[in-house]
């Protein structure tokens, strides 16, 4: 990758509209003289795509449909420097572009999968936001790292926490990975108040602004369960040695335990420009323009807790999909995301999230996984066997 004192650096941008897109324009938007966007991917949002593009002039744009991408064209009508593309083609497109150094896969859900495989077989350096896809296929990604010589940098805070922690360390001298969770808005409360949840109230997070799908996974703890998977399979280390606590501060995004007896933890504000920034400079640090910097005297207090996993089986329901292997992960990653849309759209309560989550993974039977076609059937599979369940 070119050194940013020398060259701009290409950054493609899949997901430029949602909260891990929009962050990092800001970052880049800081440092104009050391990026170059070439690429942005959005779904429906039309009107902030079209912000982005006049801001930046990047040579490709994609978005959801045929129809967006003629409305976004038409926005443009002198402007014969942008390609419009659309739809799983595009994002595909966009991922393995020949000039971009640095793709950044913000794309929630299920949908970064493919432009991520893309991006890795093209031999890219990806900055991962979407934890999903080393959930549903990271045997398949590590491999194809392997073969193709490329790369990823972990965007989620507490992953990117880790791996500035182990920068300079030998793998087989960590004692412990401990990922640090907010909690979210309940960890605290007892059952009788989860049983009230509503949506609303569980959008209410303390310490982060995030999108809405991870922000109730905040709240359930499933999202720290998708942690434990993404960790076991970035940084390799055995499954006993991820280890989860609650630090409702989320000062401390992460640390690692050596076997010295020492730890080294990555302490900063809530705020996702940071390891953002990080990947995106990699190996340098630029100094980054953030509302609040981290104040050390005004820190009261950092505690950490146990998260509770009866009131919160998610965690145990990772460790149990990787025990398992095969296709568990992804009947669980499935399973949550039906779960989540239900409880979003007030068609299930809070706990019925870990109930429909349960079945489903009591209920599958493994199957091996030897493609990205494999992945998605079982997706669609488990999407309609809970569909089916609750009609």
């Amino acid at each position: 990758i070119s050194s940013l004192s020398t060259q701009k650096r290409k950054v493609v941008i899949l997901g430029s509209t949602g909260s891990i897109g929009k962050s990092a324009i800001q970052v880049i938007e800081q440092y104009r003289d050391k990026f170059e966007l070439i690429g942005l991917a959005a779904g429906k949002n039309i009107k902030l795509l079209k912000e982005q593009i006049v801001k930046f002039k990047p040579k490709y744009v994609s978005v959801l449909t045929k129809d967006l991408a003629l409305q976004l064209k038409d926005l443009f009508p002198y402007d014969k420097n942008i390609t419009f593309l659309w739809g799983e083609r595009g994002y595909e497109e966009l991922a393995c572009l020949e000039e971009a150094d640095i793709v950044l896969n913000g794309i929630s859900g299920t949908h970064g999968l493919k432009p991520l495989i893309c991006a890795l077989k093209n031999g890219k350096i990806v900055a991962l936001a979407n934890k999903e896809s080393l959930v549903l296929a990271g045997e398949i990604v590590k491999r194809m790292c392997k073969t193709y010589g490329s790369e990823i940098l972990p965007v989620d805070s507490e992953h990117n926490a880790l791996f500035q922690c182990l920068l300079g360390h030998n793998l087989s001298e960590v004692e412990n990975l401990w990922l640090t969770a907010s909690g979210g808005p309940f960890w605290d409360k007892e059952i009788s108040f989860l049983k009230r949840v509503t949506p609303d109230m569980a959008l209410r997070h303390p310490n982060w602004e995030m999108g809405v799908k991870i922000t109730i996974d905040s709240s359930t703890l499933m999202n720290k369960a998708l942690e434990v998977i993404e960790a076991y399979y970035l940084f390799g280390v055995d499954l006993d040695k991820i280890k989860v606590v609650i630090h409702p501060q989320s000062i401390i995004h992460s640390f690692v335990e050596y076997r010295d007896g020492s730890f080294i933890a990555q302490m900063a504000v809530p705020d996702m420009k940071i390891p953002i920034s990080f990947c995106l400079s990699f190996p340098e640090r630029l100094k980054l323009q953030i509302p609040k910097q981290l104040d050390l005297f005004e820190v009261k207090n950092l505690n950490f807790f146990p998260p509770d996993e009866t009131k919160f089986p998610s965690i145990g329901f990772a460790k149990r999909c990787l025990e398992l292997g095969d296709s568990y992960p992804i009947v669980l990653n499935s399973a949550n995301e039906v779960a989540v849309d239900l409880f979003l759209k007030e068609k299930i309560g809070f706990l019925d999230i870990f109930d429909i989550i349960k079945r489903a993974l009591d209920e599958h039977r493994p199957v091996k996984i030897r493609s990205v076609e494999d992945i998605l059937e079982i997706d669609k599979l488990t999407k309609e066997k809970i569909t089916e369940w609750l009609a």
